[in-house]
């Protein structure tokens, strides 16, 4: 009988994968030994192998290649990395060494752009997409980079007033797209996004507003549903409406040249995932290959905003398990040594899901368990798998420490999780590790930031670190 939490996997997924190996027991991340970094820095422990940056961007970018080659598309792609994905700067530092664009999302956005400009990462030529609903910061600071000879800068027009809110600020004529209010998803609690503007209304909004403006020049129609980019019916429904919507503005208004398609392609959330990247990419330019054809109009650049998709699969946790706690008949409680809502934010607040996998101990007995974190809060657990209602680990032993990792997290944890601030209950942020690789292969690893301390914390919220209490 097959008993051991390897032979678990191996009768329910095709294992090993391109990212996981065994090793003496022991899981191998990217042939990566996460029980050496756990031996030499402790846990819990976040980490982020900047590979998988270039090594997703990379991939990408030769899919849509290939699609443009099959299809005899005349148009040009260009890859926007989403920096509220990840604004760190390591982060900015890999992808950008791969020849693309950004999008950003709100006003401090652009100061990030101008500091990788002045260390040369971002040129005039590199294309800043501005999304997002523009206050009057975010106005000044597009104008600011606008301005200063920035001209690939082109704001997303989200409102009726940022056109005329741009031209005050802005001193020369100036590109801008328009986004398009998309129809969410029939369970979705409203129809229509609050983002953009709506299908029926961007060309009376263009004639009335951009058409006779000689300082504004309209160089983009800007698509994106919240949901992704999926393979069913109301994605493509969506996508039709928007090529409708694209065919109509292009055939009174010549400077029209570039569609955004957005972003939303997935992240392995599994070790079963399956998503035909491939046949998406071929299908979205065939799609709009055979549109233009039809319209007698020319086919549009492609442009992507690629954020959990870029930084997603490039991040990790890892925990110790302290303490199992029977609390009836048939639930046995494994505790960690951290908490979920603070690390794992997402998996708290939108019950998003992560591969999870035993770092050491493969070759003993499994049991089904629930996670718990440290906080006092009852939804800091983790009960469940992507594709199993069930979570399972090698049996817990007090004298045998077990370690679990938590795979693909490099996407919004530390921004929404509030990294370096306050946590729930006060749990402190864990040490942060960078690991990278040579031209020759070989790994290195630096630490990013370290664990948060109680002096951290006290100084935030107003204490004075120094003072000692009275007695």
């Amino acid at each position: 009988m097959n008993i051991t939490y390897k032979d678990l996997i191996d009768q329910t997924y095709y294992f090993p994968t391109e990212e996981f190996e065994l090793k003496d027991s022991n899981l191998m991340f990217h042939g990566i030994p996460l029980m050496d970094l756990v031996a030499k820095y402790g846990s819990p422990l976040k980490f982020t192998y900047l590979p998988k940056i270039s090594e997703n961007i990379g991939r990408a970018k030769q899919w849509f290649a290939n699609a443009i080659e099959k299809h005899n598309y005349a148009g040009k792609y260009y890859y926007c990395y989403c920096t509220k994905s990840s604004h760190f700067q390591y982060v900015l530092h890999e992808a950008l060494k791969n020849d693309i664009h950004i999008e950003t999302s709100s006003a401090f956005d652009i100061n990030i752009v101008e500091n990788l400009k002045a260390e040369g990462r971002i040129r005039n030529n590199t294309y800043v997409i501005c999304n997002g609903f523009k206050r009057a910061a975010y106005i000044e600071n597009i104008a600011r980079l606008i301005n200063g000879g920035h001209r690939n800068c082109i704001p997303i027009i989200d409102n009726y007033e940022e056109i005329s809110l741009l031209s005050e600020a802005i001193e020369d004529p100036f590109k801008v797209g328009i986004r398009i209010a998309s129809e969410e998803e029939p369970k979705f609690e409203f129809y229509t996004s609050r983002l953009g503007i709506g299908y029926k209304d961007i060309v009376p909004f263009y004639e009335s507003q951009i058409k006779e403006n000689d300082q504004v020049e309209l160089k983009m129609l800007h698509f994106f549903i919240n949901t992704g980019i999926r393979d069913n019916a109301y994605y493509w429904n969506e996508l039709n409406k928007c090529l409708k919507v694209y065919v109509r503005l292009k055939k009174i208004c010549p400077s029209l040249d570039c569609l955004n398609i957005g972003g939303g392609f997935p992240t392995k959330n599994s070790l079963a995932f399956d998503y035909d990247y491939v046949y998406m990419i071929d299908e979205i330019i065939n799609q709009i290959n055979l549109t233009c054809k039809e319209e007698d109009i020319p086919v549009p650049n492609i442009f992507t905003e690629f954020g959990s998709f870029t930084v997603g699969e490039s991040g990790g946790a890892v925990y110790q398990v302290l303490y199992q706690k029977q609390q009836n008949d048939r639930e046995k409680w494994n505790m960690i040594d951290s908490s979920f809502i603070t690390t794992l934010p997402d998996s708290w607040a939108i019950n998003k899901r992560f591969i999870m996998l035993p770092v050491n101990r493969w070759n003993e007995a499994y049991e089904r368990v629930l996670l718990g974190g440290l906080t006092c809060d009852s939804d800091d657990y983790y009960n469940s798998l992507q594709d199993m209602n069930a979570i399972y680990l090698p049996k817990f032993h007090s004298e045998k420490p077990l370690y679990i990792g938590f795979f693909n997290t490099g996407a919004y944890q530390e921004s929404i999780g509030g990294f370096g601030g306050l946590q729930h209950c006060l749990i402190p942020h864990p040490k942060h590790l960078l690991i990278n690789r040579d031209a020759k292969g070989k790994l290195s690893v630096s630490v990013f930031r370290e664990q948060q301390t109680a002096e951290d914390h006290l100084a935030i919220l107003g204490y004075d670190p120094a003072r000692k209490s009275k007695t």
